[in-house]
């Protein structure tokens, strides 16, 4: 789906088969870490637990690298390189979220590319919005579900998990990405 200024946004639901078996197994045996950040005048816990596995490091699970590269080969043509790290986080509960950002840490902050997120879990809202502010974009992000982020979305769009009241189990998110972008 096209957005603006260069940005595009493509959703395929239900695009990983093995979301079934991974999703216990990334729960379990990911050592997920606690974070904490300066918010105003307080530091905070970060409402979600993460990980960051690089290229070079082992990946807790072996489908990783196999989905890493299934994603490479699929966007290779639009990128030109492929993507190399995976970036992890659990949304534990309706509690846990992420405020609105862009991965611009590294060349994204000034160069088109490419985030890919597989989704495993409970079902949450994928919001989009322009950076600045603006009317926003909200999809369903659900068990198995793919979204990837291309051209400028980084630079010139927002992206959040917002909280929610309703009742929703764990969701793990994992963002893969090409050298140099975070």
């Amino acid at each position: 789906m096209p957005l603006a200024q260069g940005a595009w946004v493509d959703l395929a639901p239900g695009w990983l088969a093995e979301a079934d078996d991974l999703l216990p197994a990334l729960i379990g045996g990911v050592p997920w870490q606690a974070e904490r950040r300066q918010m105003y005048d307080s530091v905070v816990d970060v409402p979600r637990l993460t990980r960051f596995y690089g290229a070079d490091e082992e990946w807790p699970h072996p489908a990783l690298r196999s989905i890493c590269d299934r994603l490479s080969a699929l966007y290779l043509p639009t990128l030109g390189e492929p993507l190399i790290t995976a970036g992890m986080c659990l949304y534990r509960n309706g509690r846990d979220s992420v405020a609105w950002h862009g991965d611009r840490i590294g060349r994204s902050r000034y160069a088109d590319t490419v985030v890919a997120i597989v989704s495993l879990g409970s079902t949450r809202t994928f919001a989009l919005r322009p950076v600045g502010g603006g009317p926003s974009i909200r999809l369903v992000s659900g068990h198995g579900d793919l979204i990837v982020m291309g051209g400028s979305c980084q630079r010139t769009w927002e992206h959040a998990i917002p909280k929610t009241s309703a009742p929703v189990g764990p969701r793990v998110s994992v963002q893969f990405r090409p050298a140099g972008v975070r």
